[in-house]
């Protein structure tokens, strides 16, 4: 079996802990397909992020995304990366839980996400003291990507590319893939 064939590897973890980076470098290592679920949300609606949380709230956006996780839980040959909050639906943890795929926690210190998201658009960030904002989230968030998570990777000062093979490396001494 290629790994074009193996269950779907799902990166969880806050903003800024790497997914999309990472994701796109473990793809390519493996021979899979890599998907960028927020990424994916903007193309099939063709509206930014922010433009869905504006008009739709965090609930509509939410909506949006537990389809998309539903969807790509049952595809085969990808690396996903979900959004920082993905895992703060009942609905998401439980398809993260009890689908046949491997989930990896990218894990990522406060000032380590603030450092690499504090000139983002990013919704959640747009307040007077984001740091503190990123703590908070990390604080309620880090106990349900642990929930969810095969396996948790701390990517705090450490390039993607090192991540990736790191990754690449447990996922194959795991069987995981080949």
């Amino acid at each position: 079996m290629s790994n074009k064939e193996a269950n779907p590897i799902f990166l969880v973890g806050m903003m800024g802990a790497g997914k999309s980076t990472v994701g796109k470098c473990l793809a390519e290592r493996l021979g899979m397909d890599f998907v960028d679920l927020d990424e994916e949300l903007e193309r099939r609606c063709g509206v930014s992020i922010p433009f869905i949380f504006r008009e739709e709230g965090e609930e509509g956006f939410r909506r949006r995304e537990s389809a998309l996780i539903e969807e790509f839980t049952r595809a085969k040959g990808l690396v996903v990366a979900t959004g920082g909050g993905a895992v703060t639906q009942e609905k998401n943890r439980t398809l993260l839980k009890n689908a046949p795929i491997f989930t990896v926690h990218l894990k990522v210190s406060a000032e380590q996400c603030y450092r690499r998201t504090k000139n983002s658009d990013r919704p959640l960030l747009q307040c007077e003291n984001p740091l503190e904002k990123i703590t908070l989230l990390l604080e309620s968030r880090n106990p349900l990507y642990g929930e969810v998570a095969s396996l948790t990777v701390d990517t705090d000062g450490k390039a993607s590319k090192r991540v990736a093979e790191e990754l690449n490396q447990t996922l194959i001494n795991l069987q995981v893939i080949k």
